[in-house]
Parts: C-alpha cells; structure tokens; sequence
C-alpha cells in the first residue's frame, strides 16, 4: 500500500487498528446477554426542539423555538438557540444544551483568533469543516445536532451537521424532535430565489407548525436574517398566547346530555360528629339505612 492510500485521519485510524474490517457488534451481543439475565438497560431519553434554516435569494434565515426541556418537564420557557459563531455566521442547535453552547463558544473563539491571523472573513465551510471533524473525534456522544447558515464571499450556505460528523447540504434544513412539522411546511410551501420577507414567514410558519405539534418544542419564534452586508437577529418574533386561543368555539345547549339517573344523598357534620366510630361497612350501611327512611 502507498503512502498516499494510508488513512490520514487519527480517528479513522484508531478505528481500523482496534476494530479491523466491517462492523463490530460486540456490544449489542453483550446488552442482548445482559437483558437475557435480568439487567434492565439505561432508558432513552428525548430531548425536545425545532430548528429550521432555510436559504433565500440574498442570504439565509434561521429559525429556532425557545423551550427548554428536561425529560418531561419545561426547564426553561424563553432560552436562546440561536448560537453567535462568526459576525456573518450563524447557528442552531438542537440536543444537550450544555453540549450546543459549549461547542459553539469553541468554535467562535477559533474563527475569531484565525480572522485576527488572516485579516480575512470567516468561511462557512470552514466553521462546517471544524465542526464535522471535532464531532467525529468523540464518535456522537457530544449530544450536538446544529444548523450552520452564514454568507460569506462564495455566497449564502446552509448545513446540517449531525451529532456524529456527518453534513448534509441543502437550500432547507429542519433538526430537532420537531422538524418532520416543520419539513411537511418546508416542502409544502419552499420555492427558490424568495424574497427576505417570504423567507422569514416561511422560517415562522415552520417553527410554529413544529411548536404546535411536538411537546418538545414551545413558547416563542426567533429569527436570525444573515445577507452579504449585516446580520438581523429577530428575538421572540412571535410570542404564543397562554392559554392558546382555541380557532373554533364549541357550545351545547343544555339538556344535550341525558341525565339517566339523579340520587341525593343529605349529609350533615353534626350527624357525622354525634355517630360514634364503626368500621367502613357498618357505616356504609347506616347510610343506606337513613337513605331508605327518608
């Protein structure tokens, strides 16, 4: 083999020495051994979130809900998933928050020192390349989905960068427990070359069309417009009513349900605090007892 067919990256590397040719299985034989014996494995759990991005005809519009979930409960109602990586560069991130905050700070810091050492733009694809290759490292146990859009002097980009590496490119992305609400949107009404303000309701429409259909996803619709010249940051854009205006009232005229049966049974405090204490069957029948007299 030539140097040249060698595999150069590290952790492809480290894949072929420990785990030669193919799929490894030996894990799933051995959680498939343990729930024979009784072991009960850890549970899944869900993380709840809608993000969108799609590109325009000058630039790209990204999306996001703002609720927080932990499991089942709303941890936070109003949160930012709108993450800052470079002034013309921007992300969504969907999955651990802890895990989206903290590799996006990572990644602004990066492209902040090589714009101070190249006096140049931030590339999109440079943000994406980085991306892609930290989250390989760790093999997808950084819990982080993102929607990476910017513009820079190749024009507007939109990526889709998975917890595992791996990148899909597209003119619209949606992410997130919510995002097959937000695709059915997505492809229902996207066309090409849209105008920034068909773009931003399209975006809106999404994000409500996943906030009203996913648990997960809730409160309120955050923008972020991103063209050639400036970036437009749009926080809570929309803002869900609590309780939720119903679209249709419903009224019924009393005596639409048929009352079968009416029994009245008249209980006093005085009577109960006179009686002296019985067992629950013998006071069940006294009751039934002065039901009867009366």
């Amino acid at each position: 083999m030539d140097s040249k067919d060698k595999v150069s990256d590290v952790s492809a590397e480290f894949l072929h020495k420990h785990l030669g040719e193919g799929f490894d299985f030996s894990l799933a034989n051995r959680n498939a051994a343990l729930m024979k014996k009784g072991v009960q494995l850890p549970k899944y759990t869900k993380t709840g979130t809608t993000i969108v991005g799609v590109v325009y005809k000058d630039g790209v519009v990204l999306g996001a809900d703002t609720r927080a979930t932990a499991d089942t409960i709303v941890a936070q109602k109003n949160c930012e998933k709108i993450h800052y990586i470079a002034p013309n560069i921007y992300c969504c991130g969907a999955g651990t928050a802890a895990d989206t905050e903290n590799v996006t700070e990572m990644l602004s810091s990066q492209l902040a020192l090589m714009r101070l050492n190249t006096n140049t733009q931030s590339r999109v694809v440079c943000a994406m390349t980085r991306l892609k290759h930290y989250l390989f490292q760790y093999m997808g146990y950084i819990s982080a989905a993102l929607v990476l859009g910017g513009v820079d002097c190749t024009g507007p980009h939109l990526h889709a960068v998975w917890p595992y590496g791996n990148v899909d490119t597209l003119p619209y992305i949606t992410m997130g427990s919510g995002s097959l609400a937000a695709m059915a949107v997505f492809e229902a009404e996207y066309k090409d070359n849209m105008e920034e303000e068909e773009a931003k309701e399209l975006v809106k429409q999404a994000i409500l069309s996943g906030i009203n259909n996913d648990l997960g996803s809730g409160s309120n619709v955050d923008l972020c417009v991103i063209t050639k010249d400036k970036t437009q940051f749009f926080r809570n854009i929309f803002k869900t009513e609590i309780p939720q205006k119903k679209s249709h009232q419903f009224s019924y005229p009393h005596g639409t349900t048929v009352v079968l049966k009416r029994e009245v049974v008249p209980h006093g405090d005085e009577d109960e605090k006179k009686e002296e204490w019985c067992e629950p069957e013998e006071r069940v029948q006294k009751a039934l007892e002065r039901i009867d007299a009366d």
